[in-house]
């Protein structure tokens, strides 16, 4: 064979190798091109039990469904720096945004920018302005949490008496929704039983006890305080515990088993009301991702281990409020 043959056919051999080992690599670098969807879950606030409850639900569900979460927010229950990190994820362009507002108008804006710029907008926890996100995830419905509230406290006042209401932010829209309904339960089913105030607390425990502690000094008749935050209600529990009203004034509302457990076991609170955080975190990343896949949610749709989770209109519902008291208390653990 010339030598001119032989120059050709080693080209010909190394072009085989490398064309063969190009065709092999295609897969790997397709596979590695493939970006993990992004999901940022924003509460009100970091740090209390609450919403550490919502994170550990939240990291439970993004680990099932193979997604990277970011789950943080501010430090203090405060809208505007909630906008500022809000901007971020829009800048870093997360697939999906899920934000518990700490003022439904205030966060408006910035929502609609994201979803003016291709990202899915879920809220939950709380919600925003219905045109400034696709749906908002909510515990249960503001009427079965206003009325169960109203409920138990009726059950423990005997259906009669003054009472007051510590609530966290007076612009929180989530707690506001709940006091109408309150009202509404108050006026048809309890209309001896009057709510005679309403004084926020700003997500701050020590500030809700001191409230709890001047109501009870401002009004020396009042049979009951709600506290209608997982901070507020311990507050006001603390305050009763100290004034030493344990047992005479009724201090009921919303917070989670362990930070109340010691209230119930002492009796200073006999019976409280919420639903579980670990599963409203859960149930957000689950709708996140799914909202994201098909660009809206069907009626009904399975959510991992919450099974079958139901959608009205734009609110998808958790479930119904749980009431815990003594007797089931210590079966939970968040």
């Amino acid at each position: 064979m010339c030598s001119s043959m032989k120059w050709v056919l080693a080209f010909v051999v190394i072009g085989m190798v490398f064309t063969g080992t190009a065709c092999k690599k295609a897969p790997e670098n397709a596979a590695t091109s493939q970006k993990k969807l992004t999901i940022g879950v924003m509460p009100k606030l970091v740090g209390i039990d609450f919403f550490n409850a919502c994170e550990r639900g939240a990291k439970e569900a993004a680990k099932e469904l193979n997604v990277e979460l970011v789950f943080d927010g501010p430090i203090t229950a405060d809208a505007t720096k909630q906008v500022e990190m809000l901007d971020t994820w829009i800048t870093r362009k997360f697939d999906v945004i899920a934000v518990a507002p700490n003022d439904p108008h205030a966060l408006s804006p910035t929502l609609k920018k994201a979803i003016q710029r291709g990202i899915k907008v879920l809220t939950w926890d709380a919600d925003s302005d219905p045109d400034s996100r696709n749906y908002f995830v909510s515990q249960a419905t503001y009427e079965s949490v206003g009325y169960a509230l109203v409920d138990v406290m009726a059950e423990l006042i005997g259906g009669k008496g003054k009472v007051a209401v510590v609530t966290g932010s007076l612009t929180a829209a989530n707690q506001n929704e709940w006091m109408v309904w309150m009202r509404k339960r108050i006026a048809e089913k309890y209309p001896t039983m009057e709510i005679v105030t309403v004084k926020p607390a700003e997500e701050d425990q020590q500030l809700a006890f001191q409230v709890a502690t001047d109501l009870m000094k401002a009004y020396p008749d009042l049979s009951g305080i709600f506290g209608i935050t997982s901070v507020a209600l311990p507050g006001a529990a603390e305050a009763a515990r100290q004034a030493g009203k344990s047992g005479k004034i009724v201090i009921t509302g919303l917070s989670t088993p362990n930070i109340m457990r010691q209230y119930v076991k002492d009796t200073t609170v006999k019976e409280f009301v919420l639903w579980s955080p670990v599963d409203l975190g859960y149930l957000t990343v689950y709708a996140a991702k799914l909202l994201q896949e098909q660009g809206q949610l069907p009626e009904k749709f399975q959510a991992g281990r919450l099974g079958e989770i139901s959608r009205l209109q734009t609110m998808i519902l958790l479930g119904q409020p749980i009431r815990f008291n003594a007797q089931n208390i210590d079966q939970y653990q968040f």
